[in-house]
């Protein structure tokens, strides 16, 4: 502030002190000071300078124009649906924030126009809500929104063009560059320490090489996603957090509060996050338990009501490329549809006791089994393929209490495995039956066969690209591993492997070989066989005490064992094994808690670039077993680093000094008047009588041999 400025606030505080007192005294109004300015006097100081602070406050036409967004290609209705029209609108829209007002503008005949303006309390909520942008109410409609100011800014644009400033480049990590290992290392993420540690690991043959590290990185067991490009840790305060890249630097972060689960669709696209609620969420309110994010902006696309968790996890059974995924509900299963969210033809389907639906992982078909009631057998149906929701096949199943559904990983089978009883008083199971889809070709119909056993089946699983199923049947202890063969005509018992007291199996995952277990018994086991199914030998038998979870490598090179703290309180450490059975590592971590590989997407190649490459291989098998040769040296690999830097130094140095040698040629010639000494030596290697044969010898070493010592006389 000047000292003009103050001048003239202390003279007009004193006339106003003046003017004050004659009031108080009885002046009359004729006797009043004049107050104002002089003819010559310029006033210098702005409004901006006196009221800077209720300026800043006034309303500008922006702030409003900002809050407002213009919803495009809503139906056009009468003046008694206007009111239902605006319930659907504000249902969809109140959920980014509080609408203050709306206006749906009426032509002549008093029906709407066709499109609405909806108001925010803050420009906040306006931008949000763009991400309705393309939302598909019906057949007919599919929303338009927009910010009202964009109108205005595009309204105004001048006729001139000026090209854009370029942004300054920002270079961005590659998240795929763990796919480019030269040696094809896979890598693993281990948690450990009760939960409070996350360590990151390259698998190599000697030791596992440690790539990132840190305490406390996440409150719950890291997850990967489905095809290995991102690392989801859990934040009870902050929500759920993506890495990725080299370095694992922090992507993006998805608020959700005390998250406990989440999920990945298969494409990687969206992100499915859950939270419990303590209090019930009235239905006025934004639902906050099931959220569903956008990965790639970070926006939540939509939200859902689950107090309790009462279904498997996930909740959400998205299709095999990302554009469907359906939710079991009490007798109706929804299924919806991105990017839109919305429900599939605005319909869901209704089956009465419908009790577990699954995708196809190679097709848009969904599988769903209804249990019986009273006089209604259970049933078996195949829907789609989507958006038709038509049978594809369906299958009544008589006297089952319950069911297990398995789809083969290519979409070739599908397994249903029934517990059947004989008596409806009792409901005694007393067999099991495996019912078999033929999906191969959706051409004709769709084949079903049936194995039936009288002995409990344990576990089940198919074996990934190739056609057999095995199974683990029988009372524990005394179990057997038999394993079907899917043939063209029939199903095949190829062999059972009788009295081999196991209650797990998994595949490796290029198929063929198969190991047994039997971690899931209550006692301490850890037993694991490895068969190979071609002619249904067991290769090797080995153990690990107390094991508690086996786990393939995404490449089906390596399987590790592990023992969870979670289980035992001792010996917790993780094993390495190779898919013939051979240990290769023995890694003990204290409070181990759980091992996760990091999966790979699918390869790119042909069936016909992958037969051509197996039948090459013996070419670069040299070059492997060379390359294993040197990884199982007992140098470290900064020694080996080192070599291999002096090898190419030393390299250069010969390539240079040939280099020299022929540039320095004319000189040599020069100073042997023209004789060129390189020719001279060619010739005489030519010339094999320019040779003397000779013969040299030299001593190497004397011996002397006693063959026979006198005796003294």
């Amino acid at each position: 502030m000047t000292s003009r400025t103050r001048e003239r606030r202390s003279t007009r505080g004193s006339e106003s002190e003046e003017l004050a007192s004659s009031l108080h005294n009885g002046i009359d109004d004729d006797e009043m000071p004049d107050f104002s300015d002089a003819e010559n006097y310029t006033d210098n100081i702005s409004d901006g300078d006196l009221l800077a602070d209720l300026l800043r406050q006034k309303p500008r036409p922006s702030d409003v124009n900002d809050s407002v967004i213009v919803v495009d290609n809503v139906p056009q209705v009468k003046q008694d649906r206007h009111e239902k029209l605006k319930n659907v609108i504000y249902k969809l829209f109140s959920k980014y924030g509080t609408i203050s007002s709306d206006h749906f503008p009426f032509d002549d005949q008093g029906v709407t126009k066709g499109f609405a303006f909806i108001c925010y309390a803050n420009s906040q909520s306006a931008r949000e809500a763009l991400v309705v942008n393309g939302h598909k109410l019906d057949k007919n409609h599919t929303f338009a929104v927009n910010l009202f100011s964009d109108f205005e800014k595009f309204a105004n644009l001048t006729e001139e063009w000026m090209a854009p400033e370029a942004d300054p480049f920002q270079e961005q990590d590659d998240l795929h560059a763990w796919r480019l290992d030269e040696d094809c290392c896979d890598q693993y993420v281990v948690t450990s320490e009760r939960g409070c540690r996350t360590s990151i690991y390259r698998s190599t043959l000697n030791k596992p090489e440690l790539l990132h590290e840190k305490p406390r990185w996440s409150d719950a067991p890291a997850q990967w996603s489905p095809l290995g490009t991102f690392l989801a840790t859990f934040h009870h305060n902050k929500g759920v957090i993506l890495w990725g890249g080299q370095d694992f630097r922090r992507l993006h972060r998805f608020g959700h509060t005390n998250v406990q689960m989440l999920d990945f669709s298969p494409c990687e696209t969206y992100l499915v996050t859950f939270s419990p609620q303590v209090h019930p969420v009235l239905p006025s309110e934004e639902p906050k338990s099931l959220i569903i994010w956008n990965i790639q902006s970070g926006a939540k696309t939509r939200s859902f009501h689950c107090e309790q968790l009462t279904s498997p996890w996930p909740v959400f059974k998205w299709c095999f490329d990302g554009k469907l995924f359906a939710r079991l509900t009490t007798d109706t299963i929804s299924i919806y549809e991105t990017p839109s969210m919305g429900l599939l033809d605005r319909k869901s389907i209704r089956l009465a006791d419908v009790k577990e639906i699954a995708w196809s992982p190679a097709g848009k078909i969904l599988a769903c089994w209804v249990s019986e009631n009273q006089d209604t057998p259970a049933k078996v149906t195949l829907f789609g393929p989507f958006p038709c929701r038509d049978e594809l096949r369906s299958k009544q199943l008589f006297n089952v209490t319950n069911c297990t559904m398995c789809w083969h990983p290519q979409g070739w089978y599908f397994c249903v495995k029934a517990d059947r009883y004989t008596s409806k008083k009792t409901k005694k199971i007393t067999s099991y039956n495996l019912e078999l889809f033929r999906l191969a070709s959706l051409e004709s119909s769709v084949p079903v066969e049936l194995v039936e056993l009288k002995e409990d089946i344990i576990s089940f699983e198919w074996e990934p690209h190739g056609h057999k199923l095995a199974i683990v049947h029988g009372e524990e202890p005394r179990t057997s591993v038999s394993v079907y063969e899917m043939r063209s005509d029939k199903v095949v018992l190829m062999k059972t492997l009788e009295k081999r007291a196991m209650n797990y199996l998994t595949w490796c995952p290029r198929g063929q070989f198969l190991v047994v277990s039997n971690i899931h018994s209550a006692s301490m086991g850890g037993v694991l066989d490895y068969v190979d199914t071609v002619d249904m030998t067991t290769t090797n038998a080995v153990e690990h005490f107390m094991a508690t979870d086996i786990d393939w490598d995404p490449t089906g090179r390596y399987l590790t064992s592990s023992v969870s703290y979670q289980r035992h309180k001792v010996d917790n450490a993780y094993w390495l094994w190779s898919f013939q059975g051979k240990l290769l590592q023995r890694n003990a971590v204290n409070e181990f808690i759980s091992l996760q590989w990091r999966p790979r997407p699918p390869t790119l190649l042909i069936e016909a670039d992958i037969k051509e490459i197996k039948k090459s291989l013996k070419i670069y098998q040299k070059q492997f077993e060379a390359k294993d040769r040197l990884t199982q040296t007992k140098a470290s690999k900064e020694l080996i680093e080192k070599r291999s830097s002096m090898m190419d130094r030393y390299h250069k140095w010969q390539k240079q000094l040939v280099e020299n040698w022929r540039q320095q040629q004319p000189q040599r010639k020069d100073l042997r008047g023209g004789l060129d000494p390189d020719e001279v030596d060619n010739e005489d290697d030519e010339d094999e009588d320019n040779y003397d044969e000779g013969v040299l010898e030299f001593l190497v070493r004397e011996e002397v041999l006693i063959i026979q010592q006198r005796e003294a006389e």
